[in-house]
């Protein structure tokens, strides 16, 4: 792997029961790029999303993410990620204060950053001290990103983030992502909506069949 990568897939098959939900895919990422992944259902964006943040294994080829061989430590390879897939990864019976407290705690991270990822993503008061349970989709969404930035992950996996969002708050990750790649960290995004892709990438890639195909060059 080159030691500039972050990412770096090599010929990996993923099976899901018999099933090749990435065949033969070919990835690599470098630091400080802002990825978004394309194509149909189905064709193998959440289960590359998935292999890169240590959750599913590898049949065959290789995998390296921050350094760490997915075949061998997928741990670590968890550990060193922050991945926001359609669940949103919540404590449901906390409030959403107590979610970013809890994270916030783990990762050693200040009040005032947890307060400013709280603002970043639009939750007040009332909002950090409702039960997540009782918060609405686009509520526990604002709530799920606002904890990845408290994480401070170097890498960011995020699966349709901008769903359940209105469109103020697609505009906020934007913003929020970018933030993200300016500090250090890189993102990779599974997304439908090209136009809103398309100015957000520094690069876009598309999946077809389970098989990885550039369609867009860096910036």
């Amino acid at each position: 792997m080159k030691e500039t990568s972050v990412v770096d897939v090599r010929d990996a098959v993923v099976l899901l029961g018999s099933f090749p939900a990435l065949a033969e895919a070919t990835l690599t990422i470098g630091r400080g790029e802002l990825v978004v992944v394309q194509g149909a259902n189905g064709a193998g964006k959440t289960t590359l999303l998935r292999l890169c943040a240590g959750l599913l294994p590898l049949a065959r080829g290789t995998a390296h993410v921050m350094g760490h061989d997915v075949s061998s430590d997928r741990a670590a390879v968890r550990a060193s990620v922050g991945f926001l897939g359609h669940a949103n990864g919540l404590y449901l019976d906390l409030t959403a204060g107590e979610n970013l407290s809890f994270w916030g705690d783990v990762v050693g991270a200040s009040r005032p950053e947890v307060t400013s990822a709280a603002q970043r993503m639009g939750l007040n008061e009332r909002l950090l001290s409702t039960q997540v349970g009782r918060l609405s989709a686009g509520q526990k969404r604002r709530t799920a990103l606002a904890v990845l930035a408290v994480r401070r992950a170097t890498l960011w996996l995020l699966d349709e983030p901008h769903a359940g969002l209105d469109a103020a708050g697609r505009d906020e990750i934007d913003a929020l992502l970018r933030d993200a790649v300016g500090a250090g960290a890189t993102v990779v995004v599974a997304s439908h909506e090209l136009e809103r892709s398309a100015s957000l990438a520094t690069r876009r890639i598309e999946i077809v069949g389970g098989r990885i195909i550039e369609s867009g060059g860096r910036k």
